[in-house]
């Protein structure tokens, strides 16, 4: 069974940065694919950043140059570094898996950009 545990949100200023963990449990390794997601309020969940077992990182145009995935094998840690943050990225952030084609998610975990 995938689990995935996400920590790290919280408030930060337009501007300021945070850093997202998710945890991977059994391993990181039993993981296709791994990415995160957000959803605002009224709005449909997207995707903001994917990050595949070989290499690839794909990124959402609105975050582009300033989210950075990242992976720790030794930690089995998945993590979002957001950098230049702005209000628009205000959202609950998902931390997904992908087993077999088979969708897994956090509980999520908020963060909130504001002055």
């Amino acid at each position: 069974q995938v689990q995935l545990v996400e920590s790290g949100g919280g408030l930060a200023q337009p501007g300021g940065s945070l850093k997202l963990s998710c945890v991977v449990s059994p391993s990181i390794f039993s993981i296709d694919t791994l990415g995160w997601y957000r959803q605002a309020p009224g709005k449909q969940r997207e995707m903001v950043a994917i990050s595949k077992q070989w290499g690839s990182r794909v990124y959402a145009d609105s975050v582009k140059g300033r989210f950075t995935v990242s992976r720790d094998n030794v930690k089995n840690t998945m993590y979002l570094e957001m950098n230049s943050l702005k209000s628009e990225d205000t959202a609950v952030y998902f931390c997904y898996g992908e087993l077999s084609r088979t969708p897994y998610w956090g509980q999520g975990t908020q963060v909130t950009v504001s002055s």
